[in-house]
């Protein structure tokens, strides 16, 4: 059973090819050590063919062994517009995404971190951008609601999140048999007091859609960081290709140990990340550098 925490805080193929990957092999379970997945996907306007995609994906990441799996932001629909995931928005527990997720981890007997689900908003003509954790049950054990939207004007290459998404207002920490985890979304890794606010986790997750342009300049350098400066891991699941709509996300899938060494990356295409989690390590990590208990400015 997973325990929510929350705090108030204010032109080409839609699919990419499955990039061919030397497999991950199943070791013998070790005690303490988990499996986690990160799946990678260049999703498109159809509902019904992303799922189709994620559901394959899930699969393999299964097959590897992992006991958690997370799917990227707005895995379900990247449409040729902005607006269109407001036509496919779904009222909390209702609706073929969230029965689809629920389906998956029931099914595998998996957690699985569904990366951003368009949810009704307090308005018609919007979505909350809802983060969605289900246990090994195919229960939904926490919900977080995306709070940093993502705006960017370089000319030719405009995004304004705040259009068709309301922020939420929570940060949310939810409680697994893998340790405490953080939840969070795409552009919110700009933002380290977030994580922050989180107090100590052990795995912090980052659905993600960055752009090509942007994320070849920050991605790799801000998921380093929020590992590093929270002695956390960080588990990243990104759209990565082109989509419809003519928007190029950067990819870049990744699993980042507590001392920021990348354990799988998956660059461009649909496909899988594996790596372990390991508490003794982490621990060991945290005792050596207790740099958490070093800290001297906290928030009022």
């Amino acid at each position: 059973m997973g325990k929510r925490i929350e705090m108030t805080a204010k032109t080409k193929s839609s699919f990419a090819r499955t990039r061919t990957r030397t497999p991950v092999a199943r070791t013998k379970p070790q005690p303490g050590i988990c499996r986690v997945a990160a799946v990678q996907m260049a999703s498109g306007p159809s509902v019904a063919a992303n799922l189709s995609e994620a559901e394959r994906l899930i699969g393999m990441a299964v097959a590897q062994g992992a006991k958690m799996v997370v799917l990227p932001e707005f895995f379900a629909i990247m449409g040729k517009k902005e607006s269109d995931i407001v036509a496919v928005r779904e009222a909390e527990g209702k609706g073929p995404i969230q029965k689809f997720l629920s389906t998956m981890a029931k099914t595998h007997k998996i957690w699985l971190v569904g990366g951003a689900v368009p949810l009704e908003a307090s308005v018609p003509a919007k979505v909350r951008s809802s983060c969605l954790v289900y246990d090994d049950k195919g229960k939904q054990v926490a919900r977080y609601d995306k709070i940093h939207l993502f705006g960017l004007d370089l000319g030719n290459e405009k995004y304004r999140e705040e259009k068709t998404i309301e922020p939420g207002d929570k940060v949310v920490v939810v409680e697994t048999p893998f340790g405490r985890i953080g939840l969070s979304i795409c552009y919110d890794l700009r933002f380290p007091e977030l994580y922050r606010a989180m107090g100590d986790v052990d795995i912090i997750v980052v659905p993600a859609a960055f752009t090509e342009t942007t994320g070849k300049a920050h991605w790799e350098t801000l998921v380093r960081a929020r590992a590093i400066e929270n002695l956390a891991y960080v588990v990243t699941s990104a759209q990565g290709g082109y989509h419809l709509s003519g928007r190029e996300t950067h990819g870049n899938s990744m699993i980042v140990d507590p001392w920021g060494v990348i354990l799988d990356r998956l660059p461009r295409g649909s496909g899988v990340v594996v790596a372990n989690i390991n508490p003794a390590y982490q621990a060991s990590l945290r005792k050596s550098l207790p740099a958490l208990t070093h800290r001297t400015l906290h928030q009022c």
